[in-house]
């Protein structure tokens, strides 16, 4: 006999994030009738890479509709690294700053490691910062990764539990599937999971897809989880987005996910769309990260 699911639950991370935007304007709104600071986020931007244009604009838009005050800094991809660590050093001292981001990737010659770990961790509200990764896997406060931050919010506001679930990650950088596998491990109200990590060093990597109950891709190579590598009911999280060129669109290009939605989507019982699911979730957790930081 052969299991028939209904139609899978769409994790719109775009109509949650909408949710939780609201949430954060009455906040706002409050703290500004007490006469409460209102939060400020700044975003550093090199050159002039499309998809990080594109993601600061959303950034810049999210901030106004909540309420923050909001500053973008464009400097041109010849700037030294010297110039941009002097400038990270101005965002860190400047008291009307709550928290500021430098937008990834930089250019070749600029190494992202030293202009994370110059920016001030009460700062930073990307969680990149050494502080804040080590303080997420102590289970101590601090500012949590945009994106797995965001995702766990995601499957937290869809009711989707993670506690006792085999959770398999795919890819292990230091922005998705390092700090994922923490925070879906660690001992705290949404957590509690058996994480399996795996990437390209992974021997049969489709095996252990094929046994998680929640499956997070994070490989950044568009249409890798097909439909034989998952098992009938498990939770997709695809986390890719790959410009893919396009002739047909007036843009030029199409944005493509991890995983091969149509064939998946039969066997999932919910699963992310590639765009409007965990891109405007990384954005709303950026913002709640802002919140946290003014207050």
């Amino acid at each position: 006999m052969t299991l028939i699911l209904n139609e899978p639950l769409l994790l719109d991370g775009k109509r949650t994030a909408a949710s939780i935007r609201k949430e954060i304007a009455i906040t706002v709104a409050d703290r500004k009738s007490k006469g409460l600071k209102i939060p400020h986020l700044a975003a550093v931007l090199v050159g002039n890479d499309g998809a990080s244009e594109a993601y600061v604009s959303f950034k810049v838009k999210d901030c106004k509709e909540v309420g923050f005050e909001s500053t973008l800094i464009r400097k041109p991809d010849t700037i030294t690294e010297s110039e941009l660590l002097a400038l990270v050093d101005e965002l860190n001292a400047d008291p009307g700053i709550d928290g500021f981001i430098v937008q990834l990737p930089l250019p070749k010659h600029i190494d992202n490691q030293k202009i994370i770990q110059r920016i001030n961790p009460l700062k930073d509200v990307d969680g990149f910062h050494p502080v804040n990764v080590g303080k997420m896997a102590l289970g101590l406060e601090g500012f949590l990764p945009a994106t797995p931050f965001g995702i766990l919010t995601l499957l937290e506001r869809n009711g989707i539990t993670v506690a006792g679930k085999h959770c398999v990650v795919l890819g292990r950088s230091n922005i998705v599937g390092s700090p994922m596998s923490i925070l879906l491990s660690r001992n705290a109200p949404f957590g509690n999971a058996t994480v399996t990590i795996c990437h390209s060093k992974t021997t049969d990597l489709a095996y252990h897809a094929r046994n998680a109950d929640i499956l997070i891709a994070a490989l950044g190579i568009p249409g890798f989880v097909k439909a034989d590598m998952i098992k009938r009911g498990a939770v997709i999280i695809d986390v890719g987005t790959t410009r893919v060129a396009d002739p047909f669109k007036t843009s030029g290009f199409s944005l493509k996910g991890d995983v091969q939605f149509e064939p998946v989507a039969k066997l999932a019982s919910a699963i992310t769309p590639v765009p409007g699911g965990v891109g405007p979730m990384t954005r709303v957790a950026l913002l709640l990260n802002t919140l946290k930081a003014v207050k």
